[in-house]
């Protein structure tokens, strides 16, 4: 046990700063359990923000190089401390476990925070506290209603004074022509349908009753009051290569067809370099249709529109720029291509409902990976996601950036996605952490001392070693799955801990062991929606057994 908890506190030390569930404190003598009461509230409620099983509070390292300081603080009275921490937070939930580590350098004191259940942010004394980076704050109204699960579905209210006649004719008949892509068994019968019956089925009507969401795709610009007090705008702004701004042009209602327009407004002109293996250039488009596609549908899917802002889109020499306003809900962008699966929580599911009717994105999960999937197949740079309490920001290379880059990718089609993206950030100058710089290399991918690296300029001795590949990539994902069956026959059920014992050491050592930890919950998640397990009750020590073993 102590030497699963030291391992568990190395790699949080690891971490190259404190983020929204991670907290590193000196404490060296005292620390006052009031403040500590404040930071158990937001590491548990950012650990649920961040899909995160639990959120760790550490005394006894300092936060700025997680060196070991030690601490003297409560030895040995922690039954107390968790009776008083429950006394003050939200359905008197306490700390999952508290450990204590000696190092030659001094004691080390790890708690556990489990992460605020659904449905249930967590105070303390009645004040829901978060964290903006690595600063306890007071959580976000947003951020509470998305624990809460009740996010305001702003644009499926009705509009009562509408009538069908407040939307364009043009944009229901395109409208028409994408469900009926999107709904080929129903080509005929769509045919006999009045535009009051189509929109119903489409789910743009309640009742035939038209929604803000309505308005919204297919409302004449003439309807755009119906949104008040929110606003619907999108605007495409052009710039040169000192960033001045030198052309722009702002875009409304009907947005299925606006999003077309702006669409059209990219200079997606014909990108040509020239492979050093060969005395011919290669010519293609500089931006995939589709990515841009997907990118501009994203920001008007989730767009948080009580925030009275617009999507903007700026367009420069070689760089396609798309934000929108709110918080990314998935938390980050490495659960989104870990899990490839739907979203648990939409921030306007009407509207991702209708715009999945009308062919303009899909709710399986998959668009955001098939970005990265299709950059990649195009050699070309990987998305570039920032990420803020109030803004999404992706960018979109056009053109390479490194030729080492474009040259590990056509040498090695076996890379794996997350592979991909850690040599696209190396590329681009973005740290990555010591254990992914140390797993690179083992695969002859970089050169260089951390932090210093750069992609292998001898690319023509890299190696593919697939043994030893593996062993760094780990497994897919059945080969986890049936260790986990294989063992649950032998023994008909196993714990949480049981399953990840058996699991983390055949993970890829790139993996730290809170993303590792992750991996399990994924799988465990996964094969129970599958039908092939089922889970008792409880979080963390719940029993895990066969569904076909069941009864």
């Amino acid at each position: 046990m102590i030497s699963d908890t030291k391992k568990l506190i190395d790699d949080l030390r690891k971490l190259p700063k404190e983020n929204e569930w991670v907290e590193f404190k000196e404490g060296k003598n005292q620390f006052d359990c009031n403040r500590l009461g404040k930071y158990f509230s937001a590491l548990s409620n950012e650990a649920h923000l961040q899909s995160k099983d639990s959120g760790y509070f550490v005394l006894g390292v300092e936060d700025t190089h997680h060196n070991i300081v030690g601490t003297n603080w409560r030895r040995g009275t922690y039954d107390g401390l968790k009776t008083e921490i429950s006394q003050n937070t939200t359905g008197g939930i306490s700390f999952v476990s508290i450990e204590e580590v000696i190092y030659p350098e001094g004691r080390v004191l790890l708690f556990k925070i489990p992460a605020a259940p659904e449905g249930m942010p967590i105070a303390w004394k009645g004040h829901y506290y978060g964290r903006s980076g690595e600063t306890l704050s007071a959580l976000t109204i947003d951020e509470l209603d998305r624990i809460r699960g009740s996010l305001n579905d702003w644009l499926a209210q009705i509009c009562e004074d509408a009538e069908l006649s407040d939307l364009a004719d043009q944009a229901i008949e395109f409208a028409r022509g994408e469900f009926s892509k999107k709904n080929p068994a129903l080509i005929e019968e769509l045919k006999a349908w009045d535009n009051k019956i189509f929109l119903n089925k489409a789910k743009l009507l309640i009742k035939g009753k038209i929604t803000k969401a309505a308005i919204f795709l297919l409302g004449k610009p003439e309807s755009e009051h119906f949104l008040s007090p929110m606003i619907g705008r999108m605007t495409w702004v052009l710039k040169d290569e000192k960033n001045r701004a030198v052309d722009y042009e702002h875009f409304e209602s009907p947005f299925l067809l606006s999003s077309e327009r702006l669409r059209a407004k990219i200079r997606n002109l014909k990108y040509r370099y020239m492979p050093e293996e060969s005395l011919f250039p290669e010519e293609l488009l500089k931006y995939d249709s589709w990515v841009i596609r997907e990118a501009l549908h994203n920001c008007m899917a989730h767009q948080d529109y009580t925030a009275r802002g617009k999507i903007v889109v700026v367009e420069k020499p070689d760089e396609l720029i798309f934000s929108n306003m709110g918080s990314f809900l998935p938390g980050n962008i490495e659960n989104v291509i870990e899990e490839d699966a739907p979203p648990k929580q939409y921030r306007n599911p009407f509207l991702v409902t209708a715009m999945a009717n009308l062919n303009m994105i899909d709710t399986i999960g998959s668009g955001i990976k098939r970005m990265y999937i299709k950059q990649r197949e195009r050699f070309f740079p990987m998305p570039t996601y920032n990420l803020t309490a109030k803004e999404v920001t992706v960018h979109i290379d056009g053109k390479i950036l490194n030729t080492n880059y474009t040259k590990l990718l056509k040498m090695n089609k076996d890379i794996d996605l997350s592979s991909i993206i850690l040599l696209d950030y190396v590329q681009k100058g973005i740290k990555i952490s010591k254990d992914a710089q140390k797993y690179l290399k083992k695969l002859k991918l970089i050169e260089g001392r951390y932090p210093n690296i750069h992609l292998s300029s001898n690319v023509h001795q890299v190696l593919d070693k697939k043994a030893e590949y593996i062993k760094k990539r780990g497994f897919n994902d059945k080969y986890y799955q049936d260790m986990i069956v294989e063992y649950l026959e032998e023994y008909s059920q196993a714990s949480r801990n049981e399953l990840e014992s058996l699991l983390v050491d055949k993970m890829p050592e790139v993996l730290t062991y809170s993303q590792k930890e992750k991996k399990v919950s994924n799988l465990l998640q996964k094969m129970r929606k599958n039908g092939v397990l089922t889970k008792g009750k409880g979080r963390r020590y719940a029993t895990w057994k066969l569904m076909s073993k069941v009864g």
